[in-house]
């Protein structure tokens, strides 16, 4: 993964304070796990309500984990006054989502002044078992002077 340089020398504190306000990720349990210029991990457990009926992780709460890791991803680079928004993404659910636990990796892959592509990889974490079990790209855009507030 190449070095970014971050426009915001205190990029992880905003990063950390924007993801502290989204009800959907608080909602399913999901926690930041890491932020790094260009990078960032989103961990969740799991829990039997978020399943689908054939007790796997739903789809759904899969592809808003790795929607956000790669949000927040892309937000790292971004400068102090904007905010972030998803223009588009695709999810390719490779596994079935069967685990104790589950991490969203979201890495720029090209960033931009505009529009930032990232690549994302959600796993299931079984014991010392790490399956992956969607991959996706994602474009993002960056609404410089609008801060994320």
């Amino acid at each position: 993964m190449p070095a970014f340089r971050p426009k915001d020398e205190n990029f992880e504190p905003r990063v950390r304070d924007s993801f502290a306000r989204q009800a959907l990720m608080r909602l399913i349990g999901a926690r930041l796990a890491r932020v790094e210029p260009g990078l960032a991990e989103i961990e969740l457990s799991f829990r039997a309500d978020l399943t689908q009926q054939h007790g796997y992780l739903h789809a759904g709460i899969t592809s808003a984990i790795a929607d956000s890791a790669g949000g927040y991803a892309a937000f790292t680079l971004f400068p102090a006054e904007s905010s972030i928004l998803t223009v588009e993404f695709k999810i390719n659910l490779v596994a079935p989502a069967a685990g104790e636990r589950f991490l969203a990796v979201g890495r720029v892959l090209r960033p931009g002044r505009t529009l930032t592509v990232c690549g994302l990889e959600v796993f299931a974490l079984l014991g010392s078992e790490r399956t992956t079990i969607a991959l996706g790209q994602q474009t993002l855009i960056c609404l410089e002077g609008q801060p994320d507030r």
